[in-house]
Order: structure tokens, then C-alpha cells, then sequence
């Protein structure tokens, strides 16, 4: 807590713009961010929600990696950066407002605001939850304690604070998971006892193969689940989180140049790859060597058994680490957590105040005053994630919370810039149009799960929500668009792909950018054979 809140003491130094403090003065080099990139999302959603996973469905959860990351932030990186960076926006929904206008960027800003405080909630439940374990603090002063020590940290130093704390938090998670992976392995006997002990156990067989994953999908059918897989979770959900969300692009934008900005997702796709054998393996092993979590695994978790899929990791660092060590995965818990929730609120803070605050409540002020004003608001989202981080308390599986999230907010948004990006004619009425019926499908489709109309266990209504959120949007924007008047395309120049010069979307291959291992394109492609040989290898 002493050097992550030093951290941000020394970052405050360099803030002197607002500039500075939201995106940190885009002066950050590639493999900064590229770490930070991926720390961001190692919270609560990957340590805690995918060794969940991995307890409840076991390998199918590696699809969330080498179907739902790898391949949608390499194509992040090759081909969405260029628009990201080269038009100089300073967030995501400031691209929406020079693409679509005011109303959809209005729209998108609301909705990822809420979103972020939702998720970061998560985060800061699970930090307390770990406080609370380790003090016997009560839950509600453990809360108010993480929270205060991630406010503070952020607040101080802005981006750049949150930034390098996830650099320094990567390397702690790993030292904290990598040591628990192997004693587990030796506990059941290597991956052949862990094998056998699965085999026999709830689920079966089938948990040891990623490929149909119907237990995951909800889906019966292997052909009806690998479509789900593929389309609702590798190309909707997938590409819907890793090329529109804020949280993940704003470390590219933070970058140097536009090589580096390309290079940072490029950079990230090659931990993300080989993370899930840090995470969900050990998920796997809790629900063959943990007692009481096997036991509420073979009666079909039950309402009231005291554990849940949540506490998968936490029961097995409890059991097989000795002290010392087991210190050291605690840190790496906080260090996860406090990576999660800081980039929540960074992302929060700049969208806040550049899209809402600036936009349409306060405008043309000098840059002192949205220095200071995101500071306060950084204050106000730690108090709003105060509150929701008891909602996430009533979910035995965190993931079925976030995908659901992910479903509501990051499907259509992603079908209105995947269409707006590629096709011209698509118009500013279509874009917030789009954006607010896709979103109000996918909350259909979960309202139906949730009254029993459509039986979809697992994480099937998210996978479902997520496909017809994406395939109403892109109708009601095609039918929009055909009916309304498109903006000239002199104004579209940087925004749309056609209309853009090849030139203008190329990054520089000289000075600090050269060098083959410095092309985007070539990282690309081998990150691509790599991921494309590890679901081959455990199909």
C-alpha cells in the first residue's frame, strides 16, 4: 500500500495539464503500456471471475483468451488504433462525437460511465473481501479502506499513477499465481492426476477439452454452442470489449507515437495467451482438492452452502500455501484488485469530464479547472463504486455479472463503430439509434433468461444477449442511415476507412519505431500462429 501510494506521489510531479492526468501527455513508451494493458484487466474479472470459471466449467474457459482477447486486440491494435490515435481524440466516445455527432456520443458516454462504475465495484468488493480475510476487519471498513488507498493513488497522479502501479501489479499477480499453479499440480499429482481427478469428477471428461464448451455456452447442441463461442463471445463480446472499451484503449492512447499505440494490445496479446494457465488451472484444481467446494460442485451449486465458485482461489491458497508464500498471493490479490478498480476509475474520470462534464455542463473553462474537476470526480466515482460493490456480492459466479455487463454495453456499441468505421453512408441519427435499441434487445434477452421464458444456463444469455444486441443494431443503423441524411465526407476524413489516406494510417518505421520486432503487422501474425497452435493443441 506505502509503494503504490508512493507511486502515485511521484507521478503527481509530471501532472501539470489535464492532458497529463487523463492520458499522460501521451509520453509513454510501448512495452509500458503494452503491461499495462493487460494489468488493467487482470482485476477481479480475470483472477477471481476466471478461476470461477475454471472450477465450474474448467478448460472451455480458455476461450475467454484465445478466442475472446487474443485475436480482437490484435485486431485492435492492426487495424482501430490507427483511427484512435491519428485523429488525436482524447476517449472513446469523443470518436463517436466526431462520427456520429452529439447524440450518440452523449449516449455512449452515459452508458460507459455506468458501466465503469459497475465494474469497479467488483474489483472493490473482492479487495475488501481480501482486507476482511486478512484483518477480520468488517466488510464495510474494509471497503471504505481499499477504496481510499485506490482514490488516493489515482487521484494524485492521474494516469500515468494508475499506469505504472499496473506495470509494477503484473509482475506481482504472476509472482503470486505462477508458485500456486505449480504446488497445485504437485498436490494432485501433476497434469495427469489432475486429469484423472476431473474425469471423475462433476462435469467429467468433457471439462478437459475446450472445443464444444456446451456446459459453458448453456447450449446442448456442439454445433449451437460452437457458433455461440465463435460468433456471440470470439466476435461480438470479444471484439465489442477489446476495440471500443475505454478502459483498454486509453493505455494505447497514453502511448509515445502511433507505432507504439499499435504495438501496445500487440504487445499485451502475448501474456494474455499464457495467463490462463495461471488462472483457470488453479480453478480446476480447487474443485478436484478443496473439499467443500467439491462437494457444492456435485450438488449442483446450492443456494446457502457457505462457499461459491468465487472462492475457488482463495481456498486453494489457503490450503497449499505455506506462510511465506502465501503472503506473497495475497499481495498479488490486492495488487490485481487494485489494478482493476484504478483502471475503471481512470477511464471513468476522463470520459466523465472531457464528454460529459465539458461537453454539456460546463464549457470552455481553462484547463485548470478540468485538472481539478477530474480529480473530484475520480472522489465521486470511488463513492459510487462504494455502493455497487454489494451488487456484486449476490453472484456466485462473477462472470455471469460481467458478461452480462459486457452483453449490455459493448455489443452494440461495437456493431455501431465496426458499421460506421467501415461504411460512409451511415449516418448520425443511425449512430445513437443503433446504439439505444442494440442496448435495450440485449437487457430483453436477460430479463427473458431471467423469468425462465428462454432456458439459458451457464453464460448462454450473455453469448445470446450479445448476438442480438450486435444484429438489431446493425439493422436498425442500416435502416437509419437509408432514411436520413449521412455528413459530407470531407468531415469524414480520419474517421471512416475508405475516406482515410493509407498514408495517414501507417505508423512510422524510423527512429525509436524501427526495427523489425517494432512492426505491428509482424507481431500481429506471429501472436495469431501462436494463439490459432494453442487451440489446436487443446481442442
Amino acid at each position: 500500500f506505502v509503494f503504490v501510494l508512493g507511486i502515485g506521489y511521484v507521478a503527481r510531479r509530471a501532472v501539470s495539464t489535464s492532458l497529463d492526468f487523463f492520458l499522460s501527455g501521451r509520453a509513454l513508451p510501448a512495452w509500458v503500456t503494452g503491461l499495462a494493458f493487460i494489468s488493467a484487466n487482470l482485476g477481479a474479472i480475470e483472477i477471481i471471475g476466471m478461476s470461477a470459471n475454471g472450477a465450474q466449467y474448467g478448460m472451455p474457459t480458455m476461450h475467454y483468451f484465445w478466442v475472446g482477447a487474443v485475436p480482437a486486440m490484435l485486431f485492435l491494435g492492426v487495424v482501430m488504433m490507427p483511427f484512435y490515435y491519428g485523429s488525436k481524440v482524447r476517449s472513446v466516445p469523443e470518436f463517436m462525437l466526431r462520427r456520429f455527432g452529439r447524440a450518440a456520443h452523449l449516449v455512449n458516454g452515459v452508458s460507459f460511465a455506468v458501466a465503469q462504475v459497475l465494474i469497479a465495484g467488483v474489483n472493490l468488493y473482492l479487495l475488501a473481501s481480501i482486507v476482511n480475510a486478512l484483518l477480520g476487519w468488517p466488510l464495510w471498513v474494509s471497503v471504505l479502506c481499499a477504496a481510499a488507498i485506490v482514490l488516493s493513488y489515482t487521484a494524485l497522479g492521474g494516469l500515468s499513477a494508475a499506469i505504472y502501479n499496473e506495470v509494477l501489479q503484473f509482475f506481482v499477480i504472476v509472482a503470486a499465481l505462477l508458485p500456486l499453479t505449480i504446488v497445485g499440480l504437485v498436490k494432485v499429482g501433476g497434469v495427469r492426476g489432475l486429469v484423472e481427478k476431473v474425469s471423475a469428477g462433476p462435469g467429467g471428461a468433457e471439462q478437459l477439452s475446450a472445443w464444444p464448451g456446451t456446459e459453458l455456452t448453456g447450449f446442448a447442441d456442439p454445433v449451437w454452442s460452437v457458433v455461440g463461442l465463435v460468433f456471440g463471445l470470439g466476435f461480438v463480446l470479444s471484439f465489442g470489449y477489446w476495440t471500443t472499451n475505454f478502459v483498454e484503449v486509453q493505455r494505447a492512447m497514453a502511448s509515445k507515437s502511433m507505432s507504439a499505440a499499435q504495438r501496445t494490445p500487440i504487445i499485451g496479446a502475448f501474456p494474455k495467451m499464457f495467463i490462463p494457465f495461471i488462472v483457470i488451472i488453479p480453478g480446476m484444481i480447487a474443485a478436484v482438492v478443496i473439499p467443500e467446494l467439491g462437494a457444492y460442485k456435485q450438488a449442483g451449486a446450492p443456494e446457502g452452502a457457505g462457499v461459491s465458485y468465487n472462492d475457488a482461489i482463495l481456498l486453494l491458497m489457503r490450503d497449499l500455501l505455506p506462510n511465506g508464500i502465501l503472503g506473497i498471493a495475497l499481495a498479488g490479490l490486492l495488487a490485481s484488485f487494485m489494478a482493476g478498480m484504478a483502471a475503471n476509475l481512470s477511464s471513468f474520470n476522463t470520459v466523465f469530464t472531457y464528454d460529459i462534464w465539458q461537453s454539456y455542463v460546463v464549457r470552455d473553462r481553462d484547463d485548470r479547472y478540468y485538472l481539478n474537476m477530474g480529480r473530484w470526480v475520480t472522489v465521486g466515482a470511488t463513492v459510487a463504486a462504494v455502493g455497487t460493490a454489494f451488487i456484486a456480492s449476490g453472484y456466485a459466479n462473477l462472470m455471469d455479472y460481467l458478461q452480462q455487463l459486457f452483453s449490455f454495453f459493448n455489443a452494440p456499441l461495437f456493431a455501431t463503430f465496426i458499421l460506421g468505421m467501415f461504411w460512409k453512408r451511415m449516418t448520425p441519427h443511425a449512430g445513437w439509434a443503433g446504439l439505444v435499441v442494440g442496448t435495450v434487445s440485449a437487457v430483453v434477452v436477460f430479463a427473458l433468461a431471467e423469468t425462465g421464458v428462454l432456458d439459458l444456463p451457464g453464460q448462454g444469455a450473455s453469448f445470446v444477449g450479445a448476438g442480438v444486441a450486435f444484429v438489431v443494431d446493425i439493422v436498425v443503423s442500416v435502416v437509419v442511415s437509408l432514411a436520413t441524411r449521412p455528413k459530407p465526407e470531407a468531415e469524414l476524413a480520419g474517421l471512416v476507412y475508405s475516406l482515410t489516406p493509407r498514408s495517414a494510417r501507417q505508423a512510422a518505421t524510423s527512429g525509436e519505431d524501427a526495427g523489425w520486432y517494432r512492426r505491428p503487422g509482424l507481431l500481429a501474425g506471429i501472436a495469431l500462429i501462436l494463439v490459432i497452435a494453442l487451440n489446436i493443441v487443446f481442442a
